[in-house]
C-alpha cells in the first residue's frame, strides 16, 4: 500500500474524506497530516482518527526554502510516496514539485482551467456562470495548471452567495478526491468525471 501525507492549513474537511476512504482494500493508507499553521483545527481532527499529525510553522523559518526543507524532511522520514493538498494555502516552489514530481495532488474549488488561484466562487458568480464545481490535478511549478485527473460539477443556484455554492463544491469535493486518490494510487492517472 502506497503511504500518503496530506497537507493542510485549516479545518481539514478534505484530509478527513481522504483519511477515512482508505481502509479495506484502497492501494493507500494515511501516514502523516502536517500544516503550515499549528493552530489548524484539522490537526486535531487527524488525531482524532488516528493519523500522526504535526505543524511545521511557516512563521519560525527564515524563507519558503527553509520551509520547505522542513517539509521535504517530515515527507522524507514517514515514506510518503503520494503527497494530498488538502486547503493546504502554501504556493509550492518550483523545486519543491520537481522533486516531488507526478506525486503531488491538489484539489481547487473550480472547474480548471478557469478561475484558477483564489475566491474561485466569488468569481463564478461574478461572471453569471451556471455551473462550477472542483478539480483534482497534479501539482506542477505552475499555479493550478498540472494534468487533470478529476472534476466534478456542481449547478450555481439562483440566490447563491459565495459561502452556500462553496458548500456544495466542498460535498462534491468530499466525493470526487477520495476516487481521485483510489485510481491515483493504484496506477491510473486517466481522469474521472463525476456528474
Amino acid at each position: 500500500m502506497k503511504p500518503v501525507a496530506i497537507l493542510i492549513s485549516g479545518a481539514g474537511s478534505n484530509m478527513e474524506a481522504l483519511i477515512t476512504s482508505m481502509t479495506g482494500a484502497h492501494p493507500a493508507r494515511p501516514v502523516l497530516v502536517l500544516s503550515d499553521t499549528p493552530e489548524a483545527p484539522g490537526l486535531a481532527r487527524a488525531r482524532a482518527l488516528g493519523v500522526p499529525a504535526q505543524a511545521i510553522d511557516r512563521r519560525a523559518h527564515a524563507d519558503r526554502a527553509a520551509f520547505e526543507r522542513a517539509l521535504c524532511a517530515e515527507l522524507g522520514d514517514c515514506g510518503a510516496e503520494i503527497i494530498c493538498l488538502a486547503g493546504f494555502m502554501r504556493v509550492l516552489s518550483p523545486a519543491f514539485t520537481e522533486r516531488f514530481k507526478g506525486r503531488i495532488l491538489n484539489i481547487h474549488p473550480s472547474l480548471l482551467p478557469r478561475h484558477r488561484g483564489l475566491h474561485a466562487h466569488e468569481r463564478v458568480l461574478a461572471a453569471g456562470e451556471s455551473e462550477t464545481g472542483c478539480t483534482v490535478h497534479e501539482v506542477t511549478a505552475e499555479l493550478d495548471d498540472g494534468p487533470i485527473l478529476g472534476q466534478a460539477r456542481v449547478p450555481v443556484l439562483a440566490g447563491d452567495t459565495p459561502d452556500s455554492l462553496a458548500a456544495r463544491v466542498r460535498a462534491a469535493e468530499h466525493q470526487l478526491y477520495p476516487e481521485v486518490l483510489r485510481r491515483f494510487a493504484a496506477g491510473d492517472r486517466s481522469p474521472v468525471f463525476l456528474p
